[in-house]
């Protein structure tokens, strides 16, 4: 099994891990409080939904 997106592809976007890490968990915990989900992947887990938005550019990241 291939997980998409991949950490190399998200490291594209930010300048280190940790700062990937903050921004998908940040995300993640919005998503399961109730956030409306911006992707359309179908997937139960917030951290994967996260992951998704975040490569898709579907949300802002500061970090």
């Amino acid at each position: 099994m291939i997980i998409k997106p991949t950490v190399t592809d998200l490291l594209k976007i930010f300048d280190n891990r940790y700062e990937l890490v903050i921004a998908t968990a940040k995300r993640a915990r919005q998503i399961a409080a109730g956030s409306t989900v911006l992707t359309n992947v179908k997937e139960k887990s917030a951290v994967t939904l996260a992951a998704n938005e975040i490569s898709e550019g579907k949300v802002k990241v500061i970090c």
